[in-house]
């Protein structure tokens, strides 16, 4: 559960990236955000992951208040998550079977689960003839999908991707909303921050859109399964928001 009330935040240059923002996310949703640049989309990111923290306002995510968490506790919060960064933020001397493992070895998990569990990642996304590779060996898309398979890892209750198609193709693009929507089915929270309107028309689901750090939509598309299923039209407006 994500909880965020009346939460501003102004940047040293006097930016006012958030704006008395409340905004609640319950377990199981599937959100995209939307907005132009420079509207408070990532920022809202840097703050449901304690990157950033909040001037004023209530920030809560999984029970925890991020607001009076102490720095110290805030690596532990991050291992609750999965986070598909924008830029990957791979490691590029360790392989891809390495950069997947990281994520389970900074958790404590036995190196016999780590050698069951990643390969079984690998396969999910694709990349199972690319375990022995380095990040500087793959494509774009393919490093995008090492980014997803480290987020999954650990089984997170909450996965959050900043703009996981904005550095690959519009096929491979497909690609990784198939992955994050078959994620959210098994009963993941999935936030997605992107510029791709028609992804979102194409794939529906929850839309928040944000202009000059408030929400100014709060809609519902119909949800396009990858197995061919449609949820209900819950949102005769939905485009509103795109």
């Amino acid at each position: 559960m994500i909880h965020l009330e009346n939460v501003t935040k102004v940047y040293p240059n006097g930016t006012h990236a958030v704006r008395n923002l409340t905004l609640d996310i319950p377990d199981g949703e599937f959100v995209f955000i939307v907005g132009p640049s420079g509207a408070g989309k990532s920022t809202l990111l840097k703050l449901l992951i304690r990157e950033e923290v909040a001037d004023n306002g209530i920030v809560e995510v999984n029970g925890k208040n991020l607001m009076t968490m102490p720095r110290r506790q805030v690596p532990y919060l991050r291992r609750t998550m999965g986070i598909v960064f924008q830029d990957f933020r791979l490691i590029d001397k360790m392989t891809v079977f390495d950069n997947v493992a990281f994520a389970m070895r900074v958790t404590g998990h036995a190196e016999s689960t780590i050698r069951k569990r990643v390969p079984l990642v690998l396969r999910m996304v694709g990349l199972s003839d690319k375990a022995k590779r380095k990040p500087h060996e793959l494509s774009g898309g393919e490093q995008q999908r090492v980014s997803l398979a480290r987020a999954i890892i650990n089984r997170p209750a909450l996965l959050i991707a900043d703009e996981p198609t904005g550095n690959i193709d519009p096929e491979r693009s497909v690609e990784i909303m198939k992955m994050l929507f078959n994620i959210h089915q098994k009963g993941t929270t999935v936030i997605v921050v992107t510029h791709e309107h028609e992804l979102v028309r194409q794939f529906g689901g929850r839309v928040l859109r944000i202009e000059e750090g408030k929400i100014t939509a709060d809609v519902v598309l119909p949800m396009h399964f990858p197995n061919g299923k449609k949820s209900a039209d819950t949102s005769a407006k939905g485009d509103s928001a795109l």
